[in-house]
């Protein structure tokens, strides 16, 4: 039996919010949980996992559905193996991280004996029946059903983690696209250093210990010694080029080398803003569009998003944030030191 369309009425593309998934979780969990049949029981936990992998793989339903869930979800790194899909199809062979958390979840759903035995090492139910299940229970929490549907959550999660920072070309890679941007301008990203920005995304987001902002993710291209001091050039995950500058000592306690992947920080009151393009010292000079000013008596924030997509936040004091009379959607150039950089390895 095909999924029912929703109505033309229901037809809204827009993708769920965080909040909503979270909404949507939380039904599909209860709706399993609450019911008392054996074999409605069971129908409904493959429903539920189901849903579990496409809302934090982002992987497309016949990716889910083809898995073999004893042998494709590995619970002690935290990662689920996809093949790469049916023959024939253009898909890539891929390992996805999910957090922590979910992945105790999943690993106590399978553990239950009567789901072993009913799925017998596979996924594979009826698309249409799913999909027709995902548009119930999205109708279910008062959102127009197409929403819900398989190929609308994983574009959920593209979004959800683009809004998190997560770069580009990593949100690709775990997408499972057959051509990311894996290339920087003079280096090259593997799938595993892509894989280590993907883990401290995946982790963060849970967390949220710390934030991504004024955040970049790249590998060493370049160290230029001087007497006390040496500049590191780092080639970002997104095709920019970051300057540092630190001792000899910490050069030598991180371990730097051309080729690790590092992390760049720069804190927000650091970055200065200009409206033109700036002639200074400065090394690290950036344009972007001004998202969002917050507005204080002392001084304000604002939230820049850089051509590359990037967000960069700058606190400004209010005397300075009216001397530029900026405003939310103005071109802006952000500049910073290489002393203002501070580097991060794992």
């Amino acid at each position: 039996m095909a999924a029912t369309a929703p109505s033309t009425q229901d037809n809204d593309r827009t993708c769920l919010d965080t909040l909503q998934l979270q909404r949507l979780e939380d039904d599909f969990r209860t709706w399993f949980e609450t019911s008392t049949r054996r074999e409605v029981r069971l129908s409904r936990q493959r429903i539920y996992l189901i849903f579990l992998l496409i809302r934090y793989t982002g992987a497309k339903l016949n990716e889910v559905l083809n898995l073999n869930p004893y042998k494709d979800f590995d619970p002690t790194r935290h990662i689920i193996r996809f093949s790469g899909g049916n023959a024939g199809e253009k898909a890539t062979s891929r390992e996805v991280r999910i957090p922590e958390s979910m992945s105790d979840t999943i690993a106590a759903l399978l553990a239950d004996p009567p789901l072993r035995q009913a799925l017998n090492n596979s996924l594979a139910i009826d698309p249409g029946f799913v999909r027709r299940k995902f548009y119930e229970r999205t109708k279910a929490i008062g959102l127009p059903p197409r929403q819900g549907g398989p190929e609308m959550i994983r574009k959920a999660r593209a979004v959800e983690l683009l809004l998190d920072r997560m770069p580009l070309p990593a949100v690709q890679a775990f997408l499972g696209h057959s051509n990311p941007t894996l290339t920087s301008s003079y280096v090259s990203f593997s799938e595993e250093e892509l894989a280590q920005v993907t883990r401290y995304h995946v982790e963060r987001e849970f967390s949220r210990k710390t934030s991504a902002c004024n955040v970049f993710f790249g590998k060493i291209g370049a160290i230029r010694k001087g007497d006390i001091q040496a500049i590191i050039e780092i080639a970002t995950v997104s095709g920019m080029t970051i300057q540092s500058i630190i001792t000899h000592g910490s050069l030598q306690q991180l371990d730097l080398a051309i080729g690790r992947l590092v992390r760049a920080e720069v804190k927000a009151p650091w970055v200065v803003l200009s409206r033109e393009e700036p002639r200074c010292t400065a090394e690290n000079r950036f344009c972007g569009l001004i998202e969002r000013i917050s507005t204080g008596t002392i001084n304000s924030e604002f939230s820049l998003r850089l051509e590359d997509g990037t967000e960069l936040c700058a606190i400004v004091g209010s005397g300075g944030s009216a001397l530029l009379g900026l405003q939310e959607g103005d071109r802006v150039w952000a500049i910073f030191s290489c002393y203002a950089v501070i580097l991060h390895v794992d």
